[in-house]
């Protein structure tokens, strides 16, 4: 338990962060489901417009922390390779 003030603050911006955190990953995470339910519906032109709305979703969780680049660069590349092999 926390027991400076210093500490207690601390505990205080910890809990708002994650907070903060997950709601932003739930965000991108709908997204990404937006985009892998089109891919399996297999409509090409909706699939692409929900990949475009994901991408600046997932890289601004980069931005703030939330994903690593790699991973989010990761997703995007093998989903819009998913998107451009629909038939």
């Amino acid at each position: 338990m926390a027991n400076t003030a210093q500490s207690k603050k601390r505990a205080r911006q910890i809990e708002t962060r994650t907070a903060v955190n997950k709601a932003r990953r739930s965000r991108i995470r709908t997204h990404l489901r937006k985009v892998e339910e089109a891919i399996a519906s297999g409509d090409k032109a909706a699939a692409a417009a929900a990949l475009k709305a994901a991408q600046p979703e997932l890289m601004r969780g980069v931005t703030k922390g939330v994903y690593h680049k790699n991973t989010a660069s990761r997703k995007i590349s093998r989903l819009a390779a998913r998107v451009k092999a629909i038939a």
